[in-house]
């Protein structure tokens, strides 16, 4: 047996919401409509799936909020053959250290969410990789401040308390929390998220099969 197969898996975890018109990428409405901002949004997360099993990593969860009932996440289930999760309660934070908590080995775990369609397989590797070699954590750094991948091999639920969910000084405030807890960690590049009407012009260009998830946006709306 080799090293490499004697390596225990890194499960990853994608983070979604339910592709609920009028509730889904509401800031890409004006561009999209509603209904297209939420067939985008669900697009996107098929997308994720498919990025994270390319990946080879491991078993992958799609953890779903606000619950897992929306037909949506039972079709991307089933579809793709990956387990299915619910996020449950309390802020971003807590339900990703649940999350985490739940599926880590001792390669301990990754997750990502389902709006940066420039994360590939390889960056899923590379992070996969990073915990390999003993660090205690990794992170995939956005633009906006916030994060796109988040991987612990040591899971503490102190990472990620206290921290401004939503605001440009996540990543900072994050990096705090590591240094406060005397961690090693590794930030891979910086990527972006599709969050508004200015990403989409990105999207189109910049992403392989870009240009194809804005058509099929056009298409009719997700189910309820």
């Amino acid at each position: 047996m080799t090293a490499v197969d004697a390596a225990p898996p890194t499960p990853i975890v994608v983070f979604a919401r339910a592709p609920v018109a009028g509730a889904a990428k509401t800031r890409l409405a004006p561009r999209l409509g509603a209904a297209g901002a939420a067939r985008l949004h669900a697009l996107l997360v098929e997308r994720a799936i498919a990025t994270a099993l390319a990946a080879g990593l491991g078993p992958v969860e799609l953890c779903a909020a606000p619950d897992a009932a929306h037909p949506f996440f039972r079709r991307c289930a089933e579809r793709f053959g990956i387990a299915l999760a619910a996020q449950g309660g309390g802020d971003l934070g807590a339900r990703m250290h649940a999350a985490l908590a739940r599926v880590a080995t001792a390669g301990g775990a990754l997750l990502i969410g389902s709006d940066c369609p420039a994360l590939t397989p390889a960056y899923l590797r590379a992070a996969a990789a990073a915990l390999a070699r003993g660090g205690d954590a990794v992170f995939g750094p956005a633009e906006d401040g916030g994060y796109v991948l988040v991987g612990l091999r040591r899971v503490a639920p102190a990472v990620f308390d206290g921290i401004r969910w939503g605001a440009p000084s996540a990543m900072a405030e994050t990096r705090e929390r590591l240094r406060a807890l005397r961690w090693r960690w590794d930030e891979l590049a910086v990527l972006w998220d599709v969050d508004r009407p200015e990403d989409l012009a990105r999207l189109a260009e910049a992403v392989d099969g870009g240009a194809r998830l804005l058509a099929a946006a056009a298409g009719p709306a997700p189910g309820a």
